[in-house]
């Protein structure tokens, strides 16, 4: 059975000027995780990749953006493509896509005499919640109740999982190679996962995809994936 991947893995970079921008500190391992971990179950794999300095995984496409303008172009491209074939097709979000963007980027570097000290944001287009037609995976990056945050995302983005964690748990969070996760599914049962490296965790995504496009992920299936 092969699936379709389309994978979001690392930062945006929302610029104020052509040296200056907006962004975080997500190094893409976890998405490239997923991707690596796709490829080497036979899927097809398009890994959309923000600025990051990793190697593309054996088997897989790699397209590489710098905005979330950009990102969201890249994946509706990709979903559009995707569609005519027959294989159920899976959009994993994991970037760390910026919420915000400046309203304007200046053409050249802004001099510190020229600068008010105020810059002025607009709202970026939320990915996830803009595409359709596709089953969707996203996560939710948190620095409290990361579960209660997982339940609304999926709730009110029509996921059919939300892998949830606290970035400031021990040997979790933005530049670890592990993570400690929990698989919470759109009935809201919250199934949390020992820490694990990012590649075991990739690996527990993909085939959660799997059972679904089969469909028999349920109750007993989430207790066995720690």
């Amino acid at each position: 059975m092969e699936l379709r991947f389309i994978v979001t893995a690392g930062p945006t970079r929302e610029h104020i000027d052509p040296v200056r921008f907006i962004s975080n500190p997500s190094t893409g391992r976890m998405g490239f995780a997923v991707a690596a971990a796709a490829a080497r179950r036979g899927h097809a794999v398009t890994l959309v990749a923000g600025p990051v300095s990793l190697s593309t995984p054996r088997g897989v496409r790699r397209i590489d953006v710098v905005s979330a303008r950009d990102m969201l172009a890249a994946v509706e491209e990709e979903l559009s493509a995707a569609r005519s074939g027959r294989a159920d097709v899976f959009f994993v979000s994991t970037a760390a896509v910026a919420d915000w963007r400046p309203r304007r980027m200046a053409a050249s570097k802004l001099k510190k005499a020229s600068m008010s000290g105020i810059l002025e944001l607009v709202r970026n287009p939320d990915i996830l919640k803009t595409v359709g037609g596709c089953r969707k995976i996203g996560f939710a990056a948190e620095t409290g109740d990361a579960v209660a945050e997982a339940r609304r995302k999926c709730r009110e983005k029509g996921l059919d999982l939300v892998v949830a964690n606290d970035v400031t748990a021990q040997g979790a969070g933005f530049g670890a190679r592990t993570n400690r996760v929990v698989f919470v599914t759109p009935d809201g049962a919250a199934r949390p996962l020992p820490l694990l490296s990012k590649a075991a965790i990739g690996a527990r995504i993909v085939k959660f995809c799997e059972a679904l496009s089969r469909g028999d992920v349920d109750s007993q299936w989430l207790g066995g994936i720690g």
